[in-house]
C-alpha cells in the first residue's frame, strides 16, 4: 500500500521558519516526482513545490518562490519542505503528494498524506 505520512507543521509567527517531513512507503520513492500541496479552508488543493525523481529539478508556486525549498533524501524515502519567511497567507494544510494531475483547472492528487497545520500568525 502507498502510504505518505507528513509532520513538521505548527504554528509560527510571520518571518518564521518551519521544515516539513513527508515520509513515503509502498513504492520505489526514487523512481517518482513528488510534490508539496496545501488547501486553506474553502479553498482548491495548491500545487506549492515539486521535484523529479533525482531533487535534481525542481519548481515552484510564484508566492512561494525565494521561501520555500522541496528537497528529498532517496536513501530515506524523505521528502522535505523547509519553509523560511513565512507570511499569513501561508496558512493552510500541507500535503505531500504523489501522482498529480490537473482536471477543469483544479489539482487532483492520486495518493496524498493526511496532512500537517501550518498556521502562520502573529
Amino acid at each position: 500500500e502507498e502510504q505518505l505520512v507528513e509532520s513538521g507543521g505548527g504554528l509560527v509567527q510571520p518571518g518564521g521558519s518551519l521544515r516539513l517531513s513527508c515520509k513515503a512507503s509502498g513504492f520505489t520513492f526514487n523512481s517518482f516526482p513528488m510534490y508539496w500541496t496545501r488547501q486553506a479552508p474553502g479553498k482548491g488543493l495548491e500545487l506549492v513545490a515539486s521535484t523529479d525523481p533525482t531533487g535534481t529539478t525542481t519548481s515552484y508556486k510564484d508566492s512561494v518562490k525565494g521561501r520555500f525549498t522541496i528537497s528529498r533524501d532517496n536513501t530515506k524515502n524523505i521528502l522535505y519542505l523547509q519553509l523560511n519567511d513565512l507570511k499569513t497567507e501561508d496558512t493552510a494544510m500541507y500535503y505531500c503528494a504523489k501522482d498529480m494531475w490537473m482536471h477543469d483547472g483544479a489539482w487532483n492528487a492520486r495518493v496524498k498524506g493526511q496532512g500537517t497545520q501550518v498556521t502562520v500568525s502573529s
